[in-house]
């Protein structure tokens, strides 16, 4: 068949138009679906900032379904997730994005780091640790460690804990000494729970050579030493406990003192030592440890109640009048049980120790909160008296 160039002349024009029309229809579709995208993207942050999740989440799926490619979406709709505590779909999310091969370093570490976040929140602590070891050496790597040390004291892996702790006080993320001696104690503990006396004995001295003025260790340690029948041992180990931790610590030790003291015959040496910390911080544990040491001299025994009173002119205090009025007879004398109860009962939740952190109270002092995990967030003074 012979060319005709009458028709390519005519089929010329015919491209044209056919090829303009699709470049418009494609550019039509662009600007649409780009129009779509951002305005998925807005409505989920305007949902966002008043709070609503559900429909926040619900806009960011629009937009990642317009615009796939687009990470950003990605990571505030795994967020999302995560704070809704949805972490399976979290987990889904920053697994897909680790599986992209057009991620760039950058991103990829962003999305380890939340996927190590999403595990965490979730309880899936050996996985989470994975996660988090994977970003030693990228930006996200003081945030590592920090989550990995939080994620070793949850799970009690105080060796763990104790590692992560010395690399980032190497990093000059500050001291952790302090914590680094209760991760000591609490090796210590586990230690006497295995019937282990020598090498919770090392440990708690350790503990102490770490942070001297910290009083846990002294105290585990006279308690070591009291369980052993050394009764010397202990009072002097709290005797210069005392002496050498910060003032503040002393209603802690003021009872093991006076037993102690009880028991190794320093009845005497101990009152002073009492009294004086008694005169810088009044507190009624140390008062407590006075009281009880004076009833032990029956010439002080009549006048040891009365320090009660003594305290009430310095400080209002309901326990202190409670444990006053509980030795003292009455003019109506078949009312004090009644009475007695009654104030039992309204200065029990003043007994209490709280947590400055978060609030928590407990009937007993913890080192470490039960409730927000937070370290030495417990005033060594009770309710009361803060």
């Amino acid at each position: 068949m012979d060319f005709d160039p009458v028709l390519a002349l005519l089929g010329l024009p015919l491209a044209f138009v056919l090829g303009w029309l699709a470049s418009r229809f494609d550019l039509r579709q662009l600007r649409l679906d780009n129009r779509q995208a951002p305005k998925a993207y807005f409505k989920g942050l305007n949902f966002l900032l008043n709070e609503q999740q559900d429909q926040a989440i619900d806009a960011f799926i629009e937009a990642v379904q317009n615009d796939p490619d687009t990470s950003d979406l990605h990571f505030a709709l795994g967020n999302l997730f995560r704070r809704r505590g949805e972490y399976e779909r979290a987990v889904r999310v920053h697994q897909h994005l680790l599986s992209r091969a057009d991620l760039s370093q950058d991103e990829r570490h962003r999305a380890q780091h939340a996927l190590a976040l999403d595990y965490l929140k979730a309880g899936l602590l050996d996985r989470a640790e994975q996660a988090l070891l994977a970003l030693e050496g990228t930006r996200f790597e003081i945030e590592a460690r920090l989550a990995l040390l939080a994620n070793y004291e949850r799970s009690r892996d105080w060796a763990g804990a104790d590692r992560v702790a010395q690399l980032l006080e190497d990093s000059g993320q500050g001291s952790f000494e302090t914590r680094r001696a209760h991760y000591l104690c609490e090796q210590a503990a586990e230690c006497l729970s295995a019937s282990n006396s020598r090498q919770a004995q090392s440990l708690l001295l350790q503990a102490i050579t770490m942070s001297p003025q910290a009083v846990r260790g002294r105290l585990a340690l006279a308690a070591l030493h009291s369980s052993a029948g050394d009764t010397r041992q202990a009072w002097e180990t709290l005797s210069l406990a005392l002496a050498q931790c910060l003032p503040a610590s002393a209603p802690l030790m003021a009872p093991a003192l006076a037993q102690s003291a009880v028991a190794a015959g320093q009845v005497n040496t101990a009152l002073t030592l009492l009294e004086d910390c008694y005169s810088h911080t009044p507190a009624l544990d140390v008062l407590d440890a006075i009281v009880t040491l004076q009833s032990l001299d029956p010439a002080r025994h009549a006048s040891a109640r009365e320090r009660y009173a003594l305290h009430l002119e310095k400080e209002p205090s309901l326990v202190a009048a409670s444990k006053w009025i509980a030795g003292e007879v009455l003019s109506q004398e078949q009312f004090h049980p009644h009475v007695q109860r009654a104030l039992d009962h309204a200065v029990r939740p003043l007994s209490r120790y709280r947590c400055m952190a978060c609030g928590f109270e407990a009937t007993r002092y913890f080192w470490q909160c039960p409730g927000c995990q937070a370290w030495d967030s417990y005033p060594a003074r009770r309710i009361e008296e803060l």
